[in-house]
């Protein structure tokens, strides 16, 4: 299992989404994504989350919450995908450009017009609902065909 970090960076009823434009065979081509990726060795959730912050964004993350656990089975090239849903309104310092696409601050009420993974719509009802979610979301050809969750 491949384990992930996402993250939702928020300023005054706006959300940064990345534009997956750039990136060469990327699973997220075209698509509308939070910040983040791939745990590195040795990492916590959060180290993995501030250092993706940093790196795609520029932005140093003080202050992380997480929303939920997504699994995803056989999403990455057939492997499953656990993935940590944050979001982050505590954060510092100047963006910069993104090799994987193009970094957009998009009004919150604008997402749910931009193409995203059919399974990402329901991070943004984990946000507003302040509960844990634990959840499982089954593709077949970048259609969700199954999606389970559960919220404490």
């Amino acid at each position: 299992m491949i384990l992930t970090t996402m993250c939702y960076l928020k300023r005054q009823h706006q959300t940064l989404m990345l534009h997956r434009t750039k990136k060469a065979n990327d699973i997220n081509s075209g698509k509308w994504i939070g910040v983040g990726g791939k745990f590195e060795a040795g990492e916590s959730a959060e180290e993995c989350m501030k250092r993706e912050i940093y790196e795609e964004t520029g932005f140093i993350a003080h202050d992380l919450k997480l929303h939920g656990f997504v699994m995803f089975p056989q999403l990455y090239h057939g492997e499953d995908e656990g993935m940590f849903v944050y979001t982050c309104d505590d954060f510092s310092g100047q963006m910069h450009e993104c090799d994987e696409g193009v970094l957009q601050w998009i009004d919150d009420e604008a997402i749910a017009s931009l193409p995203m993974w059919e399974g990402d719509y329901h991070f943004f009802d984990w946000i507003k609902d302040g509960r844990f979610h634990s959840a499982k979301i089954f593709y077949q050809d970048d259609h969700v065909v199954e999606y389970q969750d559960c919220a404490y």
